[in-house]
């Protein structure tokens, strides 16, 4: 390696982890104390229930970490306007047509129809998708879980001929995609980020930030060209 061209470089500061920490927390406890709530009544969700003080502690959590994991959803708007603020902003975490073509190849590659891995940048095509589906379950999990913490202040929200039935739509929608967060958090996010064989058992990107060049040249080839280009000058 170029003696100009650091060992480490930073792929995400001290906000962003922190940010990150928050919502893995907050996730995880959505999903402890939500899934007994919901079976509450049933073997063996009756016991694991008891794990967090009854039925009425583990609704009180279940409501706070929701609140602290908007906020913290809140909290990251303001802070990629605070990048864009000081020009820091890259658009890389942006679907573009050139994750299509990426998937394409990426799947030719897998089955021996390519030799080479595709010419990722920063993110791939499922880091993006895993991005941005925090969006669409905030939008979802979160409108329908404030629906369902103050049903009395949002019923007049609803038409009256809707009342027989759209709470029980409510419900679903919360539930299951929150069903749907959990079943890709813990299979697709985890095995991507923690579980492969290079990361096992776990990646610490998350905690220390820093990725190696060695390690962002072979996953994230078009970024190091980016960051380094012909003359080996870091320009992150």
């Amino acid at each position: 390696m170029d003696k100009n061209i650091p060992q480490e470089i930073e792929r995400f500061d001290v906000s962003a982890r922190t940010q990150h920490i928050i919502m893995f927390v907050t996730f995880l406890l959505l999903s402890f104390t939500g899934w007994g709530l919901k079976y509450a009544g049933a073997v063996p969700s009756s016991a694991w229930i008891k794990v967090w003080g009854g039925p009425k502690i583990a609704g009180i959590i279940h409501r706070v970490a929701g609140i602290i994991m908007l906020l913290d959803f809140i909290y990251h708007q303001f802070y990629l306007l605070n990048l864009w603020r000081k020009k820091d902003l890259r658009l890389t975490i942006i679907p573009m047509p050139k994750d299509i073509v990426d998937l394409v190849h990426n799947f030719m590659y897998y089955f021996g129809l390519r030799k080479e891995k595709p010419y990722f940048r920063k993110f791939t095509y499922l880091q993006k998708f895993d991005y941005w589906a925090v969006y669409w379950g905030m939008f979802i999990i979160g409108t329908s879980g404030f629906f369902l913490a103050f049903p009395v202040t949002v019923s007049v929200l609803f038409p009256t001929f809707t009342l027989g039935w759209i709470w029980d739509v409510v419900f679903i929608m919360h539930s299951d995609e929150a069903l749907l967060a959990i079943v890709f958090i813990l299979i697709i996010h985890f095995y991507n980020e923690h579980l492969r064989s290079e990361h096992f058992p776990m990646n610490w990107l998350w905690l220390t930030g820093k990725m190696s060049t060695e390690t962002l040249k072979h996953h994230h080839p078009a970024e190091y060209d980016y960051l380094f280009g012909k003359d080996g000058k870091y320009k992150g």
